[in-house]
């Protein structure tokens, strides 16, 4: 794994402006990732993480969207590329698999007619060399007989190995970054567990970097070298895969753990997060997990609060943006 950085990200801001009201999606996300690393982010639905993925790439619509910050992807500065530049980057330097394939597929191309456009696109090669190609890729991908589902349609197909084509059609042009939107959360649990075992020997098969975007504590801990959890477009927590899991020093991490199912003996009670995550088109001015948060006090609604670093582990800082963050974590007579 090398050190150099193939994705920076620093300050990212995304709002979309309404005629009514300017939804802050996103509010200052920042991380780099090294080539060959995967980074796992994690949070509940509506906490900025596929609109983060989505911003990496430029696919949010431009009319409605405010973006801010620095995105460095491969040495290329994403903010500033035009549409050329966009179409140059997806595909050999960026691709990804969206959460719902049944939506992402052209319902009107088979499958092997979308691996064949998306090569000939990006690769001076013949259309009948990039059919070898999405032939190559479907069996990469362990999709059965793989010739005769070339020409399949994507209705044709289960959601499982819709899944996979979609997964074919991202590495088709062998990409240095791949960003996986929740590509599990449609499956049933068999199927999920079988695409999560593909995608991460794929990931070191092929040396690529990842994002894999997911609400799932396990299929994090499952895949990622480090973790960054969001709450309300917002990194709360970061760290190594054992440090956010074993040691978690944010309040909403600790919430996330205590409401899983994830390694937690059968018959015990699990803890919910109570409350509901804020409005995003009017954010508190303090911390916004305060209203919900047992260790609150006055001052955690004055600002948001300032990343404390509480170690290192596996050449990964950890780190958490609360002021009590040496206090989660232990028990509730040490809080009260």
């Amino acid at each position: 794994m090398s050190d150099k950085p193939l994705v920076t990200v620093e300050d990212l801001e995304v709002e979309f402006v309404g005629p009514e009201a300017t939804v802050h999606a996103v509010n200052g996300v920042s991380f780099t990732l090294t080539e060959g690393e995967v980074l796992g982010i994690l949070g509940e639905s509506g906490s900025g993480k596929s609109v983060t993925l989505r911003a990496l790439m430029r696919l949010l619509p431009r009319k409605k969207t405010h973006l801010a910050g620095r995105v460095e992807i491969a040495g290329r500065n994403v903010m500033a590329l035009g549409e050329h530049g966009l179409s140059d980057l997806r595909g050999p330097i960026v691709a990804m698999i969206f959460q719902e394939p049944m939506t992402a597929l052209d319902p009107v191309f088979t499958i092997g007619q979308q691996i064949v456009e998306a090569i000939v696109r990006h690769e001076d090669v013949s259309p009948a060399e990039a059919r070898r190609r999405a032939l190559e890729l479907l069996e990469l991908v362990q999709i059965p007989s793989a010739k005769r589902r070339l020409d399949t349609f994507p209705h044709q197909l289960s959601g499982g190995l819709r899944q996979r084509a979609m997964i074919a059609i991202a590495l088709a042009c062998r990409p240095q970054l791949l960003l996986a939107d929740e590509p599990t959360t449609a499956l049933d649990a068999t199927v999920q567990i079988q695409v999560l075992l593909l995608l991460r020997s794929l990931q070191k098969e092929l040396g690529m970097a990842m994002i894999f975007v997911t609400h799932d504590l396990g299929v994090a801990a499952e895949v990622s070298h480090q973790i960054a959890v969001m709450y309300a477009g917002r990194i709360v927590e970061s760290g190594s895969v054992v440090d956010v899991v074993k040691r978690p020093r944010h309040p909403y991490t600790e919430g996330l753990l205590g409401s899983t199912v994830h390694e937690v003996p059968k018959g015990a009670r699990l803890t919910p997060i109570t409350g509901s995550p804020p409005n995003l088109a009017a954010l508190p001015p303090g911390c916004s997990f305060a209203p919900r948060c047992r260790y609150a006090e006055a001052r955690c609604t004055g600002e948001f609060p300032p990343a404390v670093t509480l170690g290192s582990h596996l050449g990964y800082d950890h780190v958490a943006r609360c002021i009590n963050s040496q206090r989660v974590g232990q028990p509730e007579t040490a809080i009260s």
